[in-house]
């Protein structure tokens, strides 16, 4: 069980960034453009993502025996196995390497270009721990590019281009993310009084901080946007496209949610409110309910159709 709480699977959910493209080949499917078929892009988006989540473990196993010291100050991280002494640094660093191999095998029979994208990721992680880490702003900048990465492993698992928009959406959107991150730390922290932990990278600032929150949250509900009302989703999705720029009040919502936990010292990670918050989980069924709606309701899309001048 040590070992499982070392790799975080609570965490792979992050990993589904990975299946973005597969909305995409679908869209293309239905075009007659798609040249794989189902079966195998189940199969290829699968082993993608089970590779992503192995590498990922690897990582937080090597970050968990780096920062093992600097966790026992955290009120929070001082409960993960390596900083409580569950687990020597040595048996994380082994179980991290295992982890690592077991998912760049998958990587490869995933396809080459999933394997590459893999070994930058790690690249990415090596740069991190040596230094981007303790660096503002660049060590969240690091951690967004993960994310970027996590969806072109998936395009490249199943053949499938997506646009930059797109991407840029997902970049923000988890640079996001990583600043509340960054608050809920400096939060929880602040609420302990028997801790003198610091932020590795430097986040003393809170108005600093909020800054970056700000500027990060304004761009990921520009680029969400623009993504929608491109030229490129148009193709894809048709009027479609049009209703899930109206979506856009339901993001905000659940992005001013995170800020709001995270300020209020009630999570200690955006995943935690995700999984917690009910306000959080409404949002986002209420989205994806209305993407779903917007994409494959004939009724939506005729009321779409005769609202909306495109």
């Amino acid at each position: 069980m040590t070992v499982i709480k070392l790799m975080r699977p609570q965490d792979w959910a992050k990993n589904l960034f990975v299946l973005i493209p597969v909305v995409f080949w679908i869209a293309a499917r239905r075009s007659e453009t798609e040249t794989l078929p189902y079966g195998e892009v189940i199969a290829l988006t699968a082993l993608t993502f089970i590779a992503f989540c192995l590498v990922a473990s690897a990582v937080y196993c090597f970050n968990d025996a780096f920062d093992a010291e600097k966790d026992r100050t955290h009120p929070v991280k001082r409960r993960r196995p390596v900083a409580s002494g569950a687990i020597s640094p040595a048996g994380a660093m082994v179980t991290g390497a295992c982890s690592a191999l077991l998912g760049l095998a998958c990587g490869w029979f995933a396809g080459l270009g999933v394997l590459v994208v893999l070994l930058i990721y790690l690249f990415l992680q090596i740069l991190y721990n040596g230094g981007a880490k303790y660096m503002v702003l660049v060590d969240v900048v690091v951690i967004a590019m993960g994310f970027v990465l996590r969806a072109a492993a998936g395009a490249f698992a199943i053949e499938n281009q997506l646009s930059i928009w797109l991407l840029l959406c997902v970049f923000f959107l988890c640079l996001y993310l990583g600043f509340v991150k960054r608050l809920c730390d400096r939060t929880s922290a602040a609420r302990e009084s028997d801790t003198d932990w610091k932020s590795p990278a430097g986040y003393d600032s809170i108005m600093e901080l909020n800054w970056l929150l700000g500027v990060s949250a304004v761009l990921s509900v520009m680029m969400y946007l623009t993504y929608a009302l491109s030229a490129h989703a148009r193709e894809l999705f048709g009027i479609g496209a049009s209703g899930i720029a109206l979506l856009t009040p339901l993001v905000l919502i659940v992005m001013h949610r995170f800020y709001r936990r995270a300020s209020e010292g009630l999570s200690d990670s955006p995943l935690q409110a995700l999984v917690s918050d009910r306000m959080v989980q409404i949002g986002v069924f209420f989205y994806f309910a209305g993407v779903i709606a917007c994409l494959y309701s004939p009724m939506v899309r005729n009321l779409l159709e005769n609202l909306l001048i495109t």
